[in-house]
């Protein structure tokens, strides 16, 4: 599978994340952060990882995380 460049995704304007952050906790944005990008990376989560700034490892946890929660995670294609 290749990797999806940076380049490829939509950045919103400033404009249009504010308002849909204010008043969620920085963890639900985290969660959300981190499911949209695997869904991005087709649930490839080496990459998502990378993309994010984090390592494997606290990918996986959070993963694990998610799922003990009962989020949908999404699958690897």
């Amino acid at each position: 599978m290749t990797e999806v460049p940076l380049s490829d995704f939509q950045s919103p304007s400033p404009h249009e994340i504010v308002p849909m952050l204010i008043g969620s906790t920085v963890e639900a944005i985290e969660r959300e952060l981190v499911l949209q990008t695997l869904a991005r990376c087709h649930g490839n989560r080496t990459h998502a990882a990378r993309l994010l700034g984090l390592s494997v490892r606290t990918m996986r946890n959070k993963i694990r995380q998610y799922g003990n929660d009962g989020v949908d995670i999404p699958a690897h294609n």
